[in-house]
């Protein structure tokens, strides 16, 4: 849905918003400047040693701001007494503090949310109990049943007092016209289109491949809600394997396929974080001011959960998303496995994985078997003999479209949010995860890992090596797009 929202958005772009205000010659140069800087973008090389012991002593944040070196330890002695390798817990926990950025902050609560019907329970309960503020940043708003409850919901909020801000991506909700946003702008809520596919209406330098693929909630400044899911009713029936799943009727009956995906609820002292990740971006897309409210309240301890918030923008160096995830590779010991919806890997990331695998580590990524783009889901199959060849293990879904974004790697080191593994989210998208260290969370994490298997086709390399000369071809012929996708 999203890569079809993509070129579809490109394309709508061009042909009805663009060409009224602009000479076809410049807007056609202008959308091949756009696409072809996709391929020109380069990653920072990545040292290894991030993950060894750090050079200065852990230092975490707590509800009430950073903690003494006395208190950091006597926490972070607590959690790895839950961990069977405290060696492990601690190479970890170091090599987040290193790459910089945001803070570890203990004391949170992080609940794992399978597939949309559990998360738009969560979410709009959150929302119903909202008294200040209710900040939402999504890459797609679909004017459909889910989006137009949320759209009602929102209005119901706004006018017993509730400031809501909403921040939508232009060419994610393309489809979504302009007439559904207006209820809520004659109520009140503060309504922002990031980066408009429209130059004129551009508040900065226009770039059209710039994106938010985010998806974030946040309600009082208290809640969180960090993932994969975006507002559409294509999440509405669960995935084979999900305990908020549909009865089978209900799937087969409702049009295409039912989807897979993964969120978080998160309460707790990170939260600020997340709050203050949707703050930049409000600020950076000039909307309007955020007075007046309790966006940043007081928050006490809720849990054991030691988080970090990760946000990506294409106008940082690089993706401290992918810096994180490479380095946690690089310091794997025993398990990297990798649940991903658009798998388009550079040499980076693919050297990191055979050399996980050739280190004795267990490595097994959990594709698509079938995806919303066949040209990504080609693209990411041209890889598979080069992985499998590795010793690596490729699983693909096969009764739901995955669209899930986590990883969890020995065990104590875990990840859920909007990054997907491909060249658009690495160098040009806004993306927005949340890293967990911790035993009990990756105990969690790995359960829903081997849920999702029973559900999935291993790939072998016997079998991959005889797969037809179409596919072959189609693979190939996908590969040359891979940096454009």
């Amino acid at each position: 849905m999203e890569r079809c929202h993509l070129m579809a958005g490109l394309r709508q772009a061009f042909a009805h918003r663009l060409q009224a205000r602009m000479r076809r010659g410049l807007l056609l140069l202008a959308a091949m400047t756009a696409l072809l800087l996709v391929g020109c973008g380069s990653l920072p090389r990545i040292n290894p040693d991030l993950a060894m012991r750090p050079s200065h002593p852990i230092r975490v944040e707590g509800a009430y701001g950073p903690l003494s070196n006395q208190q950091s330890k006597a926490i972070l002695a607590r959690l790895k007494l839950g961990a069977d390798d405290t060696h492990i817990f601690e190479r970890h926990l170091a090599l987040v503090q290193e790459m910089g950025g945001s803070p570890l902050v203990v004391g949170n609560k992080v609940e794992l949310l399978l597939d949309g019907p559990a998360t738009y329970a969560s979410m709009f309960a959150a929302i119903n109990a909202a008294t200040d503020n209710i900040n939402l940043e999504t890459y797609i708003l679909e004017p459909d049943e889910i989006g137009q409850s949320l759209v009602d919901t929102l209005l119901v909020k706004q006018r017993t007092g509730v400031q809501v801000n909403l921040l939508y991506d232009s060419v994610g909700s393309l489809s979504t016209p302009k007439a559904f946003f207006q209820p809520l702008l004659d109520a009140g809520v503060h309504v922002l289109e990031y980066n408009p596919v429209d130059p004129l209406k551009a508040r900065k330098d226009w770039a059209l491949n710039e994106r938010d693929h985010r998806k974030l909630l946040v309600v009082d400044g208290k809640i969180a809600y960090v993932g994969g899911i975006n507002i559409s009713s294509v999440y509405s029936a669960g995935s084979f394997g999900s305990p908020f799943a549909r009865s089978r009727k209900a799937r087969h009956t409702q049009d295409g396929p039912t989807w897979r995906d993964t969120h978080l609820r998160i309460e707790g002292p990170v939260v600020a974080d997340f709050q203050k990740l949707f703050m930049s971006t409000w600020e950076q897309q000039k909307g309007d001011a955020l007075n007046g409210r309790q966006y940043f309240p007081q928050l006490g301890n809720k849990g054991r959960e030691v988080v970090r918030a990760i946000g990506s923008s294409p106008g940082d160096p690089y993706s401290l998303m992918y810096v994180t995830l490479i380095s946690a590779i690089n310091s794997a010991e025993s398990q990297v496995y990798l649940t991903n919806a658009y798998f388009l890997p550079d040499p980076q990331l693919l050297t990191a994985l055979k050399d996980a695998a050739a280190r004795g580590v267990d490595v097994r990524l959990l594709l698509p078997g079938k995806s919303d783009s066949d040209l990504v889901l080609y693209a990411s199959r041209s890889f598979y003999r080069e992985l499998l060849s590795s010793g690596i293990r490729v699983y693909e879904r096969q009764d739901a479209l995955l669209h899930s974004k986590t990883a969890m790697i020995d065990g104590v080191w875990s990840t859920v949010g909007s990054t997907n593994l491909d060249w658009r989210s690495r160098l040009n998208n806004q993306e927005i995860d949340a890293v967990i260290l911790g035993q009990d969370f990756g105990n969690r994490m790995q359960a829903m890992f081997e849920q999702d298997l029973q559900a999935s086709r291993q790939i072998t390399l016997d079998a991959w090596e005889n797969r037809s000369l179409l596919s072959r071809l189609k693979e190939t012929g996908a590969r040359l797009w891979a940096r454009l996708l």
